[in-house]
């Protein structure tokens, strides 16, 4: 029921199994074993939940096939992937222009979906050092865009 649906379900009983299994010592000291299970399936459906909620719809992409393939260079067309190779060539030229660590911040939380929390446990600093980094990392990427768009606009 918290979940939505059985798949959902199980990706958060699977999350939560993780989570157990990472400290398995606190869970089997813990007074009501039960009660920290229950508690760690429900802290991975509220952070499931508030993954799905930041992510945004956006219009469909130029140079997808009808099917919605991607690399499809129109109706019927395929492009070898020249489209998603541009793609990634583009990310990372952009990621190039923010320290290693913004750009390790903005990999692990927008493109590959970690909340702020967890970005900091991997990458070893404090909550509020990775909000910052994002944050700086995502401004400067901001005014970057903007700045070429301006550019380019005059041309």
């Amino acid at each position: 029921m918290l979940a939505g649906s059985r798949q959902s379900a199980e990706d958060v009983v699977h999350e939560a199994y993780l989570r157990l299994a990472a400290r398995p010592q606190r869970f089997l000291a813990h007074p009501e074993p039960y009660a920290y299970a229950f508690t760690a399936v429900l802290n991975a459906a509220r952070d499931a939940w508030r993954k799905e909620r930041r992510q945004v719809l956006v219009d469909p992409m130029d140079g997808l096939a009808e099917g919605g393939e991607p690399g499809a260079a129109g109706p019927g067309g395929w492009d070898g992937g020249v489209e998603r190779r541009h793609a990634e060539i583009e990310v990372v030229r952009l990621l190039g222009r923010l320290s290693h660590r913004q750009a390790g911040i903005v990999i692990l939380v927008d493109l590959d979906g970690y909340t702020i929390d967890q970005a900091a446990k991997i990458m070893k600093v404090h909550r509020g050092t990775a909000a910052r980094h994002r944050a700086r990392a995502l401004d400067r990427l901001r005014a970057h865009l903007v700045e070429s768009e301006h550019g380019q606009a005059g041309r």
